[in-house]
């Protein structure tokens, strides 16, 4: 598998950060001039965002919602990026050196301090792309478990570390993400050659058709049918399996192979469904970005320009 990256073990540091200077004053629920953006009659309106971003100190993690607020600050040193964060943006879930899922929380729910737990203590450490993945609703975790064998068992935890199952066995354990349903995970090989979807009721995992490269898995529709995934080129290198702050985003219906068009002018710099089926695509702008939401059947109900600030922010949530 040549596109595998490793890194160097390390415990990482995680601690709660206000909103650094660079994102203060931003205003606005949803735009950078203030405005909710353009909705359709009679669809809820996307209200925020949670981003993050590389630097010296780590990943820090970032919501935008009426308003910046502080964030997680997660790494340092030799960081492996084996993160994931919760819907809101309030948790992250992590794998440290000693193969350890975590889940670190900020502050709220009558503590005014960082809370770390320890989930489970099997985890597969040491590749950026293997990442956990939590549940639409934030009350469970997947994660790739530590092992030999080509074919990666996945397993599932409560956010609280109770009730761990066994969900199967994937080619595909890179970027897990969840379906809203809960039914279905989505992962790339760590290879690149191909995406693969587990249904963990029947703990069956198949490759998915028509993808045939692709090192990232962004976003998977409620009920499994679609997939949104960074697919390259033969000759495009296979990166290194860390988190990208954006990609160009391919969708996929994952029966039948085809490729669904996007009906949305610009650059693109990802996408991702919300759990009602919308798709949510952000498209690059010249001092501000816009997320354009389409409908179940491609038709745009909402435009957003986010805060000037998060331009240069990789996108993880949209809120609403």
């Amino acid at each position: 598998m040549k596109h595998w990256a490793l890194a160097a073990g390390v415990v990482l540091a995680l601690t709660v950060t206000a909103a650094p200077p660079a994102l203060a004053g931003s205003t606005g629920s949803t735009g950078s001039d203030g405005s909710a953006g353009r909705v359709s009659h009679g669809v809820a309106p996307v209200s925020g965002a949670v981003y993050f971003r590389y630097g010296s100190g780590g990943i820090e993690v970032l919501t935008h919602r009426g308003g910046w607020t502080g964030g997680l600050t997660v790494g340092g040193g030799a960081f492996a990026g084996q993160f994931a964060v919760a819907p809101g943006g309030r948790k992250v879930a992590w794998i440290d050196g000693k193969n350890r899922l975590r889940v670190t929380s900020a502050p709220g729910s009558g503590t005014n301090r960082v809370t770390d737990k320890v989930i489970a203590r099997n985890a597969a450490y040491g590749g950026p792309c293997l990442t956990p993945a939590w549940t639409a609703d934030g009350r469970r975790i997947a994660y790739p478990v530590k092992g030999t064998a080509e074919a990666m068992t996945v397993a599932v935890v409560g956010a609280d570390g109770r009730g761990r199952i066994d969900a199967g066995k994937t080619l595909g354990p890179c970027h897990l993400t969840w379906s809203a349903d809960g039914r279905t995970l989505a992962g790339y090989a760590g290879d690149v050659d191909g995406v693969h979807l587990l249904d963990t009721r029947r703990r069956v995992s198949v490759r998915a058709p028509g993808i045939r490269l692709a090192n990232h898995v962004e976003s998977l529709s409620p009920d499994g049918r679609r997939v949104v995934v960074n697919a390259i080129g033969a000759n495009a290198p296979g990166g290194d399996g860390s988190w990208p702050l954006s990609f160009t985003p391919s969708v996929y219906d994952t029966r039948t192979g085809a490729k669904v068009a996007v009906p949305v002018r610009g650059r693109l710099l990802g996408a991702r469904y919300l759990g009602d089926g919308r798709l949510a695509v952000r498209v690059k702008g010249t001092s501000a970005n816009t997320i354009v939401v389409l409908s179940r059947s491609g038709k745009e109900v909402q435009r957003v320009t986010e805060p000037a600030r998060a331009r240069n922010l990789g996108l993880l949530w949209v809120i609403g």
